[in-house]
């Protein structure tokens, strides 16, 4: 007698289209096969606006409100290998957006991870989403200004471009820590990796990342 078994088509059909998307990123060079696992176990739709949710598989950014964004998730996966996030690491976030990559950051085994978001829109919609993870925790603040809440990070993320690494992100990070960013200069944005406190940043791919803006946004 042969058993009959469920197939739960929607779950295959998810699947085949997370499966697609990583693959598509391996198509773009982009290797780091621990950022690329969680990038497929984190679904970005979830994370996305509504009417922008059929888009979220794209390799594109997606307009958030408050004038912010999703950055491409090839721009994500190249930060996110550059920073080499090991278990058990202490994490600060310098804009968390819609929270996608605090989830990814969690999924690669952080520990704790502060993200910083200047809207309060948009942290409060994230800490909604980011509520089954108890080692995210959003803070409306402004990642420019020199007073970082609870110093001592293993690893600090940037979602946005500098000219320059502020001192109290140096000042914020372990003596083995590492920090990514983009730095801007010359009219071109690169991530660029400060693989510890007193060394100098290492520019490296080019990027599409916003300038960072200093200030608490408006409440809109």
């Amino acid at each position: 007698m042969i058993e009959r078994t469920s197939i739960d088509l929607g779950s295959l059909e998810a699947a085949a289209g997370n499966a697609a998307f990583v693959m598509a990123l391996r198509g773009r060079g982009l290797r780091d096969t621990a950022v690329l696992r969680a990038m497929e176990q984190v679904p970005r739709e979830a994370f996305a606006p509504p009417q922008y949710r059929e888009h979220a598989r794209c390799d594109i950014a997606l307009p958030l409100p408050c004038g912010a964004s999703m950055t491409a998730p090839s721009t994500v996966a190249v930060m996110l290998a550059l920073l080499r996030v090991e278990p058990g690491q202490r994490v600060l976030e310098i804009g968390t957006g819609s929270g996608y990559v605090t989830a990814l950051l969690a999924r690669l085994g952080a520990s704790a991870v502060l993200s910083l978001e200047r809207s309060v829109t948009l942290a409060v919609e994230a800490t909604r989403r980011l509520a089954a993870l108890p080692e995210a925790h959003v803070v409306r603040a402004d990642g420019l200004a020199p007073e970082l809440p609870d110093g001592g990070f293993d690893r600090i993320l940037v979602h946005g471009s500098v000219e320059a690494i502020p001192p109290h992100w140096r000042a914020a990070l372990e003596p083995s820590g590492r920090l990514v960013t983009g730095l801007s200069g010359d009219g071109l944005c690169r991530a660029a990796v400060l693989a510890s406190p007193e060394a100098e940043a290492e520019p490296d791919a080019p990027v599409r990342l916003a300038a960072l803006v200093p200030g608490l946004a408006r409440v809109l």
